[in-house]
């Protein structure tokens, strides 16, 4: 029997090490808080914070909703969690002219991204402010353009090879750039 694979790349929210990390943090805070003789000002600021921290990232991972997803209709860029619906976007092929795979360092962390470049012309995605460009265009190593095309990887794995293959399937001639 052949096993054959699909040539959709969907990647979902999800346990990965930093959220389970995250959480296990939240969680050792919220336990410290909690105890006997910690102050009233400690617990009022840091319950919200650690618990209910702990608690979204915890809703995110448990969400299992699609953060992105490429097929025969183009790419779907998840939204927040917390405001999926909004956020998510759809990008039909006919508005991709490449995937970019890039970071954003702050300091001494860094952020991978995967984002779409657009067709000039192409609907503005949810995001997408005209007015906010020229602040961005200073933020991140790619376009402005991109930015609001492009999702972090985080709460989810980002499979490289996966991706090209379901880019090579359903569009041969977009390239996947990978950017230093």
């Amino acid at each position: 029997m052949v096993h054959t694979t699909s040539p959709v790349y969907q990647a979902r929210y999800g346990w990965d090490l930093k959220t389970a990390g995250v959480v296990a943090l939240s969680a050792v805070f919220t336990a410290v808080l909690l105890l006997p003789g910690m102050s009233l000002f400690a617990q009022i600021l840091g319950l919200p914070l650690f618990g209910g921290g702990g608690l979204f990232m915890s809703y995110v991972a448990l969400s299992r909703k699609v953060a992105f997803r490429v097929d025969e209709t183009g790419v779907l860029l998840g939204g927040s969690p917390a405001r999926y619906g909004a956020t998510t976007s759809h990008v039909p092929w006919d508005d991709i002219t490449g995937f970019v795979l890039w970071r954003q360092t702050a300091g001494g962390a860094s952020l991978p991204y995967v984002g779409v470049t657009r067709r000039k012309g192409a609907p503005p995605l949810p995001g997408d402010d005209p007015k906010a460009r020229a602040v961005v265009e200073h933020l991140v190593p790619v376009p402005a353009e991109v930015a609001p095309a492009s999702r972090a990887v985080t709460g989810w794995r980002l499979d490289k090879d996966r991706l090209a293959a379901a880019v090579a399937h359903f569009a041969p001639e977009i390239p996947v750039r990978d950017l230093p």
